[in-house]
């Protein structure tokens, strides 16, 4: 490990540490508000809710740490496998439907030809 991703991984920390703190810090604000005499339950609401905040980074940063270990392996795993022989190919037989023998068919392909012919003359 060299010293730029140390010295980054050192900083991300740093700044989950000092983002948990800042959010203690507010959550014990909105605590006292909540037993003043003018608190309600939303200041309580907020002071659950903003430790949890404050390891969101953590956790991002936990996340994205597990994510890129896993990677190599799973690349490694998910290797492609190499295309079967041109002899050993499966042949699929498609049943080609004339428009001939389906008026519905027929109608729809003339419908596109018409939007096409009109497409092309916008275009010009």
């Amino acid at each position: 490990m060299n010293g730029g991703v140390l010295a980054r991984r050192a900083g991300i920390v740093l700044l989950c540490v000092v983002v948990f703190l800042g959010c203690l810090g507010l959550a014990w604000w909105q605590w006292s508000r909540f037993m003043a005499a003018g608190g309600d339950w939303q200041n309580f609401g907020y002071a659950l809710l903003w430790p949890l905040f404050g390891l969101f980074p953590a956790f991002m940063f936990w996340r994205m740490r597990t994510l890129r270990t896993r990677a190599p392996a799973e690349q490694a795993a998910s290797q492609p496998a190499p295309p079967p022989e041109p002899d050993k190919m499966p042949v699929r037989q498609y049943a080609v439907q004339d428009a001939e023998d389906d008026p519905e068919l027929a109608a729809y392909n003339a419908y596109l030809a018409q939007l096409n012919a009109r497409h092309e003359q916008e275009t010009r």
